[in-house]
C-alpha cells in the first residue's frame, strides 16, 4: 500500500512551509540541503519538521494539504504541537459581521 504524507515545517524565519509527498524523511532533507534554489524553504534553513499525517489516498492528502496551506502559521503550530482547543479558538471567524455579533432579530 502506498502512503502520502503532509507536513509541515518551521522555517528559521518563524514561517511556515506546508507539502504532501510519498517520502517524509527524503523530503525534509531536500529542503534542508537547499537542493531546489527556488524553493520557498531555500532562504529560510534550517527547516525544522514539526507536523506530518499519513494518508493512504493521495487525493484526500492533496485535499488536506491545500485546506492547511490557507492556514495562519498560529494555526498549523496549534495543529503541530496537537492545541486542539486553540485551534477551535483561532478557526473562529473574528468578523464584525460574523452572525454571533450581530443582535437578535
Amino acid at each position: 500500500m502506498k502512503l502520502y504524507y503532509v507536513y509541515i515545517l518551521r522555517c528559521s524565519d518563524d514561517l511556515t512551509y506546508t507539502g504532501v509527498t510519498n517520502n517524509v524523511s527524503r523530503r525534509f532533507e531536500e529542503h534542508q540541503k537547499g537542493l531546489n534554489k527556488n524553493c520557498f524553504t531555500y532562504k529560510r534553513r534550517p527547516v525544522e519538521l514539526i507536523f506530518s499525517q499519513e494518508f493512504t489516498n493521495i487525493k484526500q492528502a492533496i485535499y488536506f494539504e491545500k485546506k492547511i496551506k490557507k492556514w495562519s502559521a498560529k494555526k498549523k503550530i496549534a495543529l503541530s504541537n496537537n492545541q486542539f482547543d486553540l485551534l477551535q479558538i483561532l478557526s473562529e471567524c473574528r468578523n464584525a459581521t460574523h452572525s454571533k455579533y450581530k443582535p437578535n432579530e
